[in-house]
């Protein structure tokens, strides 16, 4: 990309996304802008790794628009967006790595893929991204399967790298790992954007995570439970604001407090005793 720092890569334009008859997302709007590390969280459901999907255009959207560098991603032809796509590295929730494929072959499989990069090459940058991530060259022949849940995503995250991306895409990148190796995940992340100039994107619900790396911070909200009329961003700003927060909906998630969801759950189980009770009609 060569827009100025600061600049808005990607844009969300009154974004609605829905499978079938189901909503995940009505009329969202944001933006994400270069060198900044914006977070989304939210509860699960709320449309926050659908966004990611997005975002990349591996989805299209049931309306509104998406830019890149101020341009409709969808009024690109397929071969133009799929090379704008290259821009992008994502870490995927469960790593995705290739189970027949060794680690070496999984984190030069992009390269394989889209350059004429000979062997040597390749393996000097496949060699250089383990190593940041922690792994030694020893890992190479490995498979998958033979990798803890820490060190595959450090797999995932050094193929995603591999590519040199202007944006990372990190979709839940702490999930199932233990209170250490989350932190090890976490510290990757800010180490990626010391070292290059990269623009991130990440969807959690660890708040370690959002305290550890973010700038800032937007929560989305499940469509379920809002009023037809009440934005699905119930919160955009600073990670110093988000933590902050007086609105209610922000500061039970971000402290984990059950808040009115007991109260909902309360008035269900009562209208299912009501429910139960009621004669069924003849």
């Amino acid at each position: 990309m060569t827009s100025s720092l600061g600049e808005v890569l990607i844009e969300f334009r009154a974004i609605s996304r829905s499978f079938g008859e189901q909503s995940v997302l009505r009329d969202v709007s944001f933006s994400v802008r270069r060198g900044e590390t914006l977070v989304l969280i939210g509860e699960s459901g709320c449309g926050k790794s659908v966004s990611l999907k997005l975002m990349m255009a591996l989805m299209e959207p049931t309306s509104g628009r998406i830019l890149w560098d101020g341009q409709d991603a969808w009024s690109l032809n397929e071969q133009e967006r799929n090379r704008q796509r290259l821009r992008f590295g994502y870490l995927f929730q469960g790593a995705a790595l290739f189970d027949s494929l060794n680690i070496f072959d999984n984190v030069a499989f992009g390269l394989r893929q889209n350059t004429d990069l000979p062997h040597s090459q390749i393996q000097d940058i496949v060699f250089e991204r383990l190593q940041e991530v922690g792994l030694r060259k020893n890992v190479c022949r490995q498979k998958p399967a033979e990798l803890s849940g820490g060190m595959k995503k450090r797999v995932g995250l050094a193929r995603a790298l591999a590519m040199s991306p202007d944006i990372m895409f990190y979709d839940e990148p702490t999930t199932g790992l233990d209170p250490i190796m989350t932190d090890v995940i976490n510290e990757l992340i800010v180490q990626t954007r010391v070292r290059r100039p990269v623009t991130s994107v990440v969807v959690t619900h660890e708040m370690r995570t959002v305290e550890k790396v973010a700038d800032n911070v937007i929560m989305l909200y499940p469509l379920a439970r809002l009023e037809p009329d009440e934005s699905q961003v119930v919160f955009s700003g600073t990670r110093a604001e988000a933590f902050q927060s007086n609105n209610p909906r922000v500061s039970q998630f971000i402290r984990g407090e059950a808040g009115d969801r007991m109260d909902e759950l309360s008035l269900q189980r009562k209208q299912t005793v009501r429910d139960s009770a009621t004669p069924s009609a003849a």
